[in-house]
């Protein structure tokens, strides 16, 4: 039912005035007094219930009922027919010879505003590898040093401390059981990417874990030839992302969006060594008992558990 909100009576309310003034005999002064109208109001109700009957009560569209310059259909139905050509909102202007506001306007009632895609996007291929340590996804993220607390706290973009810099949090992702091994170091580069494969590697052996295959955006420091005498001093086979197609890497981007919302932006800290030092046991947390969606809400360890049994 549609009531206007600056209505002072419903549908319901007006059926009972029709009700007084036509039926019970009432007069439009004492039904006006009743119902806290003025006498007007009761007329004009009678008038549209005489007229149309029990529909004339609901309340109509709130537009003109005349729209003197209204864009002619002709000229609509070619402004979508360019657009599905892909062409911009001044060219469709300048062919149609009508003002750029009015092709905007008549595009959004069409729901094309954004130029229609060319293709369908690719369909989500899912892969899950049945051994752990079948393949490691690893990957980096820069976090802004912490002067001060950030705008996704207080919300206010224009309170911030600029040229304090940035720490790299590296991310180690078993793709079979979803253990992760984290570690936040200055910089991105070859150096710290090599220390911290290393030091991943070890950390899943310790957990009876050999890793086989690791892969990697294609970042300076994963093409570097450092990089790849590591990947073949530990035995392992490192594979590359295609350029521009991150979701391949998709296991190791989800875990960032989650480590960054229950982690790193969860709370505010006072400094950066407040936030390191928050991420050692919300690892621990991480990996032992959060549940994970995509293994049916087992905890990363309780799946390494299943797959090594």
């Amino acid at each position: 039912m549609r009531v206007h909100p600056n209505a002072r009576t419903t549908p319901r309310s007006r059926a009972v005035i029709i009700a007084r003034v036509e039926n019970e005999g009432w007069s439009v002064a004492e039904t006006a007094e009743a119902f806290g109208v003025s006498e007007r109001t009761v007329y004009k109700w009678r008038s549209r219930y005489r007229a149309g009957g029990s529909a004339a009560l609901e309340d109509g569209r709130c537009v003109p009922q005349r729209i003197p310059h209204r864009t002619a259909a002709a000229k609509v139905a070619r402004i979508v027919q360019l657009r599905g050509q892909r062409l911009r909102m001044w060219e469709i202007a300048w062919r149609v010879g009508v003002p750029r506001s009015t092709v905007a306007a008549v595009l959004a009632r069409h729901g094309l505003s954004r130029l229609p895609l060319t293709e369908p996007p690719p369909p989500v291929v899912r892969y899950q590898r049945d051994r752990a340590g079948e393949l490691l996804h690893i990957d980096t993220k820069p976090l802004g040093k912490i002067g001060q607390i950030g705008h996704r706290i207080h919300g206010d973009r224009s309170k911030r401390v600029r040229g304090i810099g940035y720490e790299h949090a590296h991310v180690a992702i078993d793709d079979a059981s979803r253990l992760a091994y984290v570690e936040i170091l200055p910089t991105a580069q070859k150096t710290e990417a090599i220390g911290f494969l290393e030091r991943a590697v070890s950390w899943f052996a310790s957990l009876g874990i050999r890793i086989e295959q690791v892969m990697s955006d294609n970042g300076s420091a994963y093409l570097s030839r450092a990089f790849a005498a590591t990947c073949k001093t530990l035995n392992m086979r490192h594979i590359r992302t295609r350029p521009y197609t991150p979701r391949t890497n998709g296991k190791a981007e989800r875990f960032i969006q989650t480590m960054l919302r229950e982690w790193a932006y969860r709370r505010s800290y006072r400094t950066s060594g407040f936030r390191r030092r928050a991420l050692t046991p919300w690892l621990r947390y991480y990996n032992r008992w959060r549940p994970h969606t995509s293994l049916n809400f087992q905890s990363p360890l309780s799946r390494l558990r299943e797959l090594s049994a």
